[in-house]
């Protein structure tokens, strides 16, 4: 069980390159349900999602190289690449924020994942924080990758408004 708080980010006053980070690419085989491809630096993996936005089922299978550039090649949509990197937070909490690249620059996200839904509720995010898009299904990755050219233009365009 996965149960995550997603915030957008405006500007991010970290020296970002002390923490870890990693490079993603990912993509979506279907988006209802949730069937996603990720490469993660070297590593890659098939991920299935239950419906849900602050609470949902995850199963992650981890997949070869040729498997994914084979699925890569079945994708729908938009691919979505983004550095992500681990700030460590407050009571071993930690967050992830995604910087996107390609199609989606300029878009900045953190999520932290808890362990109960009580610490999810009780959590008070740190001051780079712009809003909370938890809710907000316009802001998952796979309804980024379903958005058209022009779609991404008015997104991108409009976040912090």
């Amino acid at each position: 069980m996965e149960i995550e708080r997603k915030f957008l980010v405006k500007n991010v006053d970290l020296a970002l390159n002390s923490y870890q980070h990693k490079e993603l690419i990912q993509a979506y085989i279907s988006t209802d349900p949730v069937i996603r491809i990720r490469r993660s630096n070297d590593n890659y993996y098939l991920t299935i999602k239950s419906g849900g936005l602050l609470k949902r089922e995850e199963y992650e299978i981890p997949i070869n190289e040729s498997q994914f550039n084979n699925l890569l090649n079945k994708a729908e949509g938009n691919v979505i690449e983004k550095t992500r990197y681990i700030i460590p937070e407050k009571n071993n909490l930690k967050i992830e924020l995604d910087i996107f690249h390609g199609v989606f620059e300029g878009l900045i996200y953190a999520e932290v994942e808890f362990p109960t839904e009580d610490s999810a509720e009780s959590y008070t995010p740190p001051e780079f924080i712009y809003r909370e898009v938890t809710g907000e299904i316009l802001y998952q990755n796979s309804s980024l990758s379903n958005m058209n050219k022009e779609e991404i233009g008015e997104f991108l365009s409009n976040l912090f408004q």
